[in-house]
């Protein structure tokens, strides 16, 4: 049976399994989930197993990576590495869900339940290439190294110490990263670009308890007023941020990158429609929407909570706030850097008559490459027969910190190969992926086996 018949005749098996692995409430920023991280594992073991992998999980001080290798193809051929990650996005709020969070459901041609697109449906996309691969044609010509962590939506904080610990093992001549989104449906993309990140969390405390806010308003400092003084101050109106040395080692866009931008095939209003809001706005002014999102760096309140946010009223000065504060970051800019000038910035605006607390939770550095080479041709080629165009090379105004991680200590290409698309609610209720993309996903991996062995083959 050929290749194409075989993807054709098994896309009904291969959606109701996606639908088993996005059952697995794998949230690894949650506790009490601790357990299903665990189970999500294994089943990712067992699946990669039946593809002929030898595989295994590995423990780390938190949640386990599960690794699997495919080492059919002769010494001389390209091995390749695929990164994924198994973990997802906590799912509040619940209540906006059209369709159970953990129960994959189909509507106008969309799969929707939690990790979808982020990044269990583009993980399948490979274990199902992989299986096609081998039933319509044998061994892969290329070697396989199938690397998926268990805790990349918090940060990857103990994949580094294990990639250190394995670099021999993990050795390879490209890695693979289906973890982005392409422009359009219709348009298969290429990220050539992904921001850093440096996440914060920012704690005032001010009276002992709640007190009365008719006996002691005015008279002491609300924590929830001064903390929000001090988030409106790290913004001026022109949208930069104001950390001293904030923007020290931001590069200007080239010439040639600025007309790259104006000319993506995405409007304002196409960008406004997406996002679902009335206008856009709040970055810095004068720069195009899309360099703004793709090239610049940005600071933004993810999260706050202070006093009393029930039902009806309750006159209080609450005793805390707390806020979580990201920022995405650049080529050159420096996490580390960026996070000591930020803990500076925010201790000397706030006021007497609160305690502070600063936290730092995640951080990650930026990434951009040149897509030349044969790395970028192979999957161009791989590409051009499922949409029938070439690809666009694009940035994502998102993080992934095992990208340049991988390409540090591992020394090796990047192929950031995604099949979500804009729009496709990640992080957020109702995330989806088109079954569309999933399928040609699938076809245009085994379609990249052949091209890679081609192009990277002594």
């Amino acid at each position: 049976m050929s290749l194409e018949k075989l993807l054709e005749q098994n896309k009904g098996r291969y959606e109701h399994e996606l639908k088993e692995f996005l059952s697995i409430p794998s949230v690894s920023a949650r506790s009490e989930h601790k357990d299903d991280v665990a189970r999500c594992a294994e089943w990712v073991k067992a699946k990669l197993s039946d593809l002929g992998m030898k595989a295994e999980v590995v423990p780390t001080k938190g949640h386990p990576v599960v690794y699997g290798e495919l080492m059919d193809a002769d010494a001389s051929a390209p091995t390749v590495l695929v990164y994924g990650h198994y973990d997802v996005q906590p799912v509040e709020p619940l209540d906006e869900w059209k369709s159970p969070p953990f129960e994959g459901t189909v509507r106008d041609g969309r799969l929707y339940a939690r990790g979808t697109a982020d990044d269990k449906g583009q993980v399948h996309v490979h274990m199902k290439a992989l299986e096609a691969y081998r039933e319509a044609k044998g061994s892969p010509p290329v070697n396989l190294k199938f690397l998926f962590e268990g805790e990349e939506e918090v940060g990857s904080v103990n994949l580094e110490p294990f990639i250190r610990e394995n670099t021999d093992r993990l050795a390879c001549d490209v890695a693979v990263v289906s973890d982005t989104p392409m422009l359009a449906e219709d348009l298969p993309s290429i990220c050539v670009g992904l921001r850093g990140m440096v996440y914060m969390e920012v704690r005032l405390r001010g009276p002992g308890q709640d007190l009365h806010s008719g006996q002691y308003g005015g008279g002491v400092v609300n924590p929830a007023n001064a903390l929000a003084e001090m988030i409106a101050q790290l913004k001026d109106e022109q949208g930069r941020v104001t950390v001293p040395g904030f923007y020290d080692a931001v590069k200007e866009p080239s010439p040639a990158e600025k007309k790259a931008y104006a000319e993506i095939p995405m409007t304002e209003e196409d960008f406004r429609q997406e996002a679902g809001v009335p206008a856009i706005g709040d970055g810095e002014v004068g720069v195009h929407f899309i360099e703004r999102i793709w090239a610049r760096p940005t600071l933004d309140v993810n999260g706050m909570l202070s006093g009393y946010t029930g039902e009806g009223a309750k006159t209080i000065i609450p005793a805390t706030s707390m806020a979580k504060i990201s920022m995405r970051l650049v080529p050159d800019q420096d996490p580390n850097a960026i996070r000591e000038a930020f803990e500076s910035h925010v201790r000397s605006l706030k006021p007497e008559g609160v305690e502070l607390q600063i936290d730092f939770h995640a951080g990650a550095r930026a990434w951009a490459v040149d897509p030349a080479g044969p790395v970028f041709q192979a999957a161009t080629q791989a590409i051009e027969p499922v949409f029938g165009r070439g690809p666009l090379f694009i940035r994502e105004g998102g993080s992934i910190p095992i990208v340049p991680m991988i390409e540090q200590i591992l020394e090796t290409p990047l192929l950031l190969l995604g099949f979500a698309l804009p729009g496709c609610n990640l992080h957020s209720p109702n995330e989806w992926m088109s079954l569309d993309l999933y399928h040609k996903g699938i076809d245009i991996v085994t379609r990249l086996y052949d091209e890679l062995a081609s192009q990277l083959g002594n």
